[in-house]
């Protein structure tokens, strides 16, 4: 991860007014590199620091967001793919718009499996991105600010911490189930 690190802020520091473009390919190229948002996040926190590296975060997800809409509409053997890894991971499960957000805080769930979720919950193209742009919004600020540390904990502190995301989004869950039966 050190040697990633220094590789990408000789590159950035080289690539001068272009290095905020770069950065953001690389979010869109992630996938192809097999890094993680996580890391890619935590290296604009150090590259950027904490305001610009959460913007350029945001943006690059937000993009991201915008491809994975695209991939899953333009392309049925992506979406084919997609939604027999969410059968394997949620099988029969509904999954609501909170859920998914707390989904996209957990630094190792599929991306584009959370967007397949939005993508069928939503009516429309634009509520797609508003509902997905809300879910990317805490990713980035917490990746960025505080990634380096989350990646440092203990693995018991980093263990603790999928148990009460994990629980949070169980209660969600649960809370939702009681209101639709309501109605």
């Amino acid at each position: 991860m050190d040697q990633f690190d220094q590789s990408l802020e000789t590159l950035i520091e080289g690539a001068g007014w272009l290095a905020p473009l770069l950065f953001v390919l690389l979010h869109l190229f992630r996938p192809f590199f097999f890094l993680p948002v996580i890391v890619v996040c935590i290296a604009g926190g150090v590259l950027f620091g904490f305001i610009k590296g959460t913007l350029l975060s945001f943006i690059g997800l937000s993009l991201m967001s915008l491809v994975s809409y695209l991939l899953v509409i333009k392309f049925p053997k992506f979406r084919n793919k997609i939604t027999r890894l969410k059968e394997k991971m949620f099988p029969g499960q509904t999954i609501s718009v909170s859920q998914v957000m707390i989904l996209r805080i957990m630094p190792f769930v599929h991306f584009h499996l959370l967007s397949l979720y939005l993508i069928d919950m939503a009516k429309s193209f634009k509520e797609y991105m508003y509902y997905s742009l809300l879910g990317l919004i805490m990713p980035a600020i917490l990746y960025t600010a505080f990634g380096n540390v989350i990646t440092e904990l203990p693995w018991y502190l980093t263990a603790i911490l999928f148990l009460f995301l994990g629980g949070i989004y169980l209660y969600i869950g649960k809370f939702n189930k009681t209101r639709s039966e309501e109605n």
